[in-house]
């Protein structure tokens, strides 16, 4: 009788911290799992941080977090969880009464993109482990992957060649009365315009920065059709690529960018459209822009889109085109633009051997190879 007396008394306390943690297990429980950085470069780490703080006296032998991003973030320790659209993950906890927790994952961003973890999964035991309890919560959690800057010998040569040309301009117009700061000598600076007490104190040449009358504004323009039999899916992330890798040059050199395209913004369905401007702010406005450009939806027709924004608003400015394909509409474009006596460039990325243009459009056009 002792002995099943001794049982009743054992299962009354498993059914009673059953109960006793089917009420209590989720309170004053807090989860949090984000990211660590509201951006990172293609091929960069980054960090999702999982933060556990049960704040009551209620210990949790197991507490699984589960939440799914992107399987464009390779986490490094498990690369191989994922599926054909996302990563899930799965992590376990045991977590004393009054105990926070807080665990790093670190991922590589394989893929340019705009990311999120929407969801959180919890799921608790009891003190023994027989049962489970489950509750989801929301989170609005989100990391950019800027598209990495393009290299290659050819395309910094055509860079330098273009800012060359486009200094020359900049000196014609340069206004003696406006101060705008104190940059690091380049060897296109005029030696008159030397700053000798910041160099004096610095141990490096320094020269004074000038505003401009007329500032002129590098335009690139953005073509991410892919239409054809063949998907270029690289080339597009390339011309992407390109873009980074011309905005991050002529801003460090103090001139105006502004970025046009045709893809859709993931997050506003509405066309890259970014007005001249300079400084840090730009650069940041325009790789979330990149970044946000779902190449799984429908373009815009390039040529219907911006024809009347290039023949019209050509004064002042330097037009780069940048496009995977040579399709007939961005040709006849092009053509226009060229018969309204507008310079520009066409910056083409290709793989293999190079694409075969119109004989008219060979002088304007800049061949980028890039490895797969």
């Amino acid at each position: 009788m002792k002995a099943v007396g001794i049982g009743i008394i054992a299962f009354l306390l498993f059914l009673l911290q059953r109960k006793i943690y089917e009420k209590y297990w989720d309170k004053k429980l807090k989860v949090t799992v984000a990211f660590a950085q509201q951006g990172i470069t293609q091929g960069q780490v980054g960090e999702v941080v999982e933060i556990i703080e049960n704040r009551k006296r209620l210990p949790l032998n197991l507490l699984k977090v589960k939440f799914q991003t992107s399987r464009y973030l390779e986490f490094a320790d498990n690369p191989d969880a994922r599926n054909m659209d996302q990563y899930y993950r799965n992590d376990l906890f045991q977590i004393r009464g009054g105990e926070r927790i807080t665990r790093r994952l670190k991922f590589v961003g394989l893929k340019r993109g705009y990311y999120h973890i929407r969801n959180i999964d919890l799921v608790g035991s009891d003190l023994l482990m027989s049962h489970e309890m489950s509750k989801q919560m929301t989170t609005q959690s989100y990391l950019y992957v800027y598209p990495k800057t393009f290299e290659g010998e050819e395309f910094t040569e055509s860079l330098q060649k273009l800012n060359g040309e486009i200094l020359v301009k900049r000196h014609l117009m340069e206004d003696p009365f406006e101060y705008r700061g104190i940059r690091e000598y380049q060897p296109f600076d005029d030696i008159r315009s030397v700053n000798w007490k910041a160099t004096a104190r610095t141990g490096a040449l320094k020269v004074n920065q000038k505003n401009y009358t007329a500032m002129q504004t590098v335009r690139i323009f953005l073509n991410v059709e892919d239409t054809g039999i063949s998907k270029r899916g690289e080339a597009v992330e390339a011309s992407m690529q390109i873009a980074m890798g011309i905005a991050s040059y002529f801003l460090a050199q103090g001139t105006k960018v502004a970025c046009y395209g045709n893809g859709r913004d993931i997050i506003s369905g509405e066309a890259v459209n970014i007005a001249g401007g300079a400084g840090a702010g730009q650069l940041d406005a325009i790789r979330k822009a990149l970044a946000r450009i779902d190449t799984d939806q429908p373009v815009w027709s390039f040529a219907k889109l911006h024809e009347e924004k290039l023949l019209q608003d050509a004064g002042s400015t330097v037009t780069m085109f940048i496009s995977p394909n040579g399709y007939d509409d961005f040709l006849e474009l092009l053509e226009k633009c060229g018969n309204a006596g507008m310079d520009y460039v066409w910056f083409y990325p290709y793989t293999g051997v190079p694409p075969k243009v119109p004989e008219g459009f060979k002088k304007h056009v800049r061949f980028l190879k890039f490895e797969r």
